[in-house]
């Protein structure tokens, strides 16, 4: 009988666990954190690197990203449950109460602000904060009113980067050109990158009213064209660094090769406009930022 309790109990914390992961999109939060954390080592000084305040920080970024994930998920719950890709959520299945979510995306967002705060800056935790309403209570309704969304979207999106550099800089050394250009390599890469997402999901997302792709028509070459811009945008974009003398050589070609084989996927996908190009696009967009974003650190000046 203790035998069986055992493994019942065992079995509901397994559940539980998982369903945390779930509600906090961990694995999404864990990537969203990575371009974090490449950002801060993107300014970091390294002969006085604290692998503590370096952790301090990782925590602080998982915990605000977690939290805006877990106040998206609570706001969509109704939505989730009209969606293949998110019917099985702990919220719209009631394995989870509304009320804990939200105690929990709170708890997580205030603890992640206060590391912010108290071990970095206050404009550290500003941003911080912008980063979770902005993404939770603007974007997410946003979603079904307009294609604008993505757009607001890919702002606290964008600000991963951009925090870490300043968590790693400011005051001593920040320098808001280079905050700028980690910010806006983000926040471009964001466009072709949802828009392929959405380009597969369309059907998913049109029962559930969601609207991603940058015509109201739907799947048009409209959402080629616009991905192609982008990309085109982000090639230019990113090439800065190298010609204001703060990634070398190396991290440039790396680079340059990227947003050539970005540009290219977007190129396909607008010749085509089929769902494989719309693949390729999101796979290369997959790729394409922490490749990016690592050549930067690795080739930084």
């Amino acid at each position: 009988m203790s035998t069986t309790k055992a493994i019942s109990s065992n079995s509901l914390v397994l559940q539980k666990m998982k369903d945390y992961a779930l509600l906090t999109k961990f694995r999404l939060s864990l990537t969203v954190v990575l371009s974090g954390l490449l950002g801060y080592l993107f300014g970091a000084d390294f002969t006085a690197f604290n692998f503590a305040t370096f952790s301090l920080f990782v925590l602080s970024g998982l915990l605000i990203t977690c939290s805006a994930n877990a106040f998206n998920e609570v706001i969509e719950k109704d939505t989730d449950l009209l969606m293949e890709r998110t019917k099985n959520r702990p919220l719209p299945t009631g394995r989870m109460t509304i009320s804990e979510a939200i105690i929990t995306a709170g708890i997580m967002g205030v603890l992640g602000l206060m590391i912010l705060w108290l071990g970095f800056s206050s404009l550290a935790a500003i941003l911080g904060a912008i980063s979770i309403l902005s993404y939770a209570f603007i974007y997410t309704p946003m979603k079904k009113l307009s294609p604008a969304a993505v757009f607001v979207g890919a702002i606290p999106g964008a600000l991963p980067p951009a925090i870490g550099y300043v968590c790693a800089t400011y005051p001593a050394s920040f320098n808001l050109m280079h905050a700028s250009l980690l910010f806006f390599i983000q926040f471009l890469w964001q466009f072709p990158h949802f828009w392929a997402i959405a380009w597969l999901r369309y059907e998913d997302y049109l029962k559930a009213g969601i609207m991603m792709l940058p015509s109201k028509s739907g799947k048009t070459r409209f959402s080629a064209v616009n991905s192609l811009v982008y990309c085109a945008f982000l090639l230019v974009v990113s090439l800065l660094p190298y010609f204001l003398g703060l990634v070398n050589m190396a991290g440039s070609s790396v680079i340059l090769f990227c947003g050539v084989w970005f540009l290219w996927s977007a190129t396909q996908f607008y010749l085509k406009c089929d769902d494989a190009s719309a693949k390729k696009v999101l796979l290369a967009s997959f790729a394409y930022l922490p490749v990016v974003q690592l050549a930067m650190v690795l080739g930084r000046v």
